[in-house]
Formats: C-alpha cells, sequence, structure tokens
C-alpha cells in the first residue's frame, strides 16, 4: 500500500505532501495517524527547522473522506469516536511541534482540510486554490478549527458566514480576510513557501519555538471545546439526519434534511 504522507528532507526543510491524490487527498483515518506520526519524527529531527505541507495532485485537501465517513455512519458511537479523537490529535499534533508549519495549498482546501490549514503556522497559496467549508451541507459540523480560530482570523461575522453556507472563496478573497498570508501565480507556489521557510530558517529556532507557543493560547485554551466537538460528532454521525447529507452529496442530489 502506498504511504498516505510522503517525507522528504532538505536543506533544513522537511516537506510533506499528503498523498492520496485519486481521492483529492481527503483525510482518512490512515492519512490522520500517517501525518501524526510525520510530525512526531519530524520534532525529534534536529536537521529540521521548517515544515512545508503539500497536497498530491491537483487539492491540497478535501476533508474527510466521506466514504470512510459513511461506514462510520452506520458503526458504533465507539469507532466514530476513535477517528475524531485522532482528528483532533492531528490539529494538536500540527500545532503543537516546535517548529513552523507552512501550508503551501495548490487546489481546493475544504472542511477538514481547511481545518488543518488553519492549524498551520502560515499559509501561502496558489492563484488556483479554493478554500471552504462543507459541514452543514453534507450532515456534519466543523468542530477543529474553525469555531475556535477561524474567526480569530477573520472575524466571528465572516466565519459563521464560512461555517454555515458553505460557499467557496478564491485564494485572494481568502487572503483579503486574514484567512491566509499570501497568494502567487501558480507556478511560483513551491518557491514561495522555501523563500519564507528559508527566512524562518535565518532566525533564532529557541526564539521561533517559543513564539509559536504562545500563539498558541486561544487554541489551547479552546481545547476543551474540540474535546466536546468530538463528543457532539459521535453523537450527530449516528444519526439518519447526517447520512442524508453525506449520502445526497455522494449521489449528487440536494439533500432533503428534516428537523
Amino acid at each position: 500500500m502506498e504511504a498516505t504522507v510522503l517525507s522528504e528532507t532538505k536543506d533544513s526543510i522537511c516537506y510533506l505532501t499528503l498523498n492520496r491524490p485519486e481521492k483529492f487527498n481527503a483525510l482518512n483515518l490512515q492519512l490522520v495517524l500517517s501525518l501524526i506520526s510525520a510530525l512526531q519524527k519530524v520534532e525529534s529531527d534536529s536537521k529540521v527547522r521548517v515544515v512545508i505541507l503539500k497536497g498530491a495532485g491537483k487539492a491540497w485537501c478535501a476533508g474527510g473522506d466521506l466514504d470512510e465517513l459513511l461506514e462510520l455512519t452506520q458503526g458504533s458511537a465507539a469507532d466514530r469516536r476513535h477517528y475524531l479523537t485522532k482528528f483532533k490529535a492531528m490539529i494538536d499534533a500540527v500545532r503543537g511541534i516546535s517548529k513552523p508549519i507552512i501550508a503551501a495549498v495548490q487546489g481546493v482546501c475544504i472542511g477538514g482540510g481547511n481545518e488543518l490549514n488553519i492549524a498551520c503556522d502560515l499559509t501561502i497559496a496558489s492563484e488556483k486554490a479554493k478554500f471552504g467549508q462543507a459541514g452543514p451541507r453534507v450532515g456534519s459540523v466543523p468542530a477543529f478549527g474553525v469555531p475556535q480560530n477561524l474567526q480569530i482570523l477573520v472575524g466571528e461575522k465572516r466565519s459563521r458566514e464560512i461555517a454555515y453556507l458553505c460557499r467557496l472563496y478564491s485564494a485572494r478573497e481568502a487572503a483579503s480576510m486574514g484567512w491566509i498570508n499570501k497568494v502567487v501565480a501558480h507556478e511560483e507556489l513551491e518557491k514561495e513557501a522555501e523563500n519564507w521557510a528559508r527566512e524562518i530558517i535565518d532566525k533564532s529556532p529557541t526564539a521561533i519555538a517559543l513564539a509559536k507557543k504562545m500563539h498558541n493560547i486561544y487554541h489551547d485554551t479552546l481545547s476543551s471545546s474540540a474535546e466536546m466537538g468530538v463528543e457532539m460528532l459521535t453523537f450527530f454521525w449516528g444519526t439518519e439526519e447526517a447520512r442524508e447529507g453525506m449520502v445526497a452529496f455522494k449521489e449528487k442530489r440536494k439533500p432533503i434534511f428534516r428537523p
């Protein structure tokens, strides 16, 4: 089985690549666990100063793997809780390692993929990138970054708009809101991410690690709300309403939601 996360280190930069291009790098449990493992290795590697997180193929990350999520809607609460607990652990690992992570986003960055993006320290995006949430459209809800952190980036009203309406936003729209850092021409994406990484490498590694730790204060304070999100989604994904949203999306039809 091909690795779901590829890793390469060069000149103090570790390039981690989400590697499920046929699924638009959707987050199944295997990818989630692989990314946690890769980040743990990065943290213990003294040669690595910065991480650049990429996506293979046309997408950066299309969110949760719908096929796996549909199986979870029919499985046990314990199975759903296990997946969600590991998803939260992935977000915490991105936030928790002492080395900055730059998301280099070249395509769609949606749902849980966008929550992964929000957890990264910096985001450079191709002009072809698209950002958004999909939860209420597909019988789910963001719980691991949007309610806690996106509103700090874009403001509460915008964050609610993004979470409730499930629209897609261009990279330039996202940059204008403060959602991401910079937009570049598609062919310049990796070069620009590397330029930012090298600027960080020139700085004191201890100072950078401390700055990252201190910037995590809101994330750390609001961790309990994400833990609550695990339990709420464990319940919600077991309902007919959630299943209808996922099935309808897969069948490319409008869902019929009943209160």
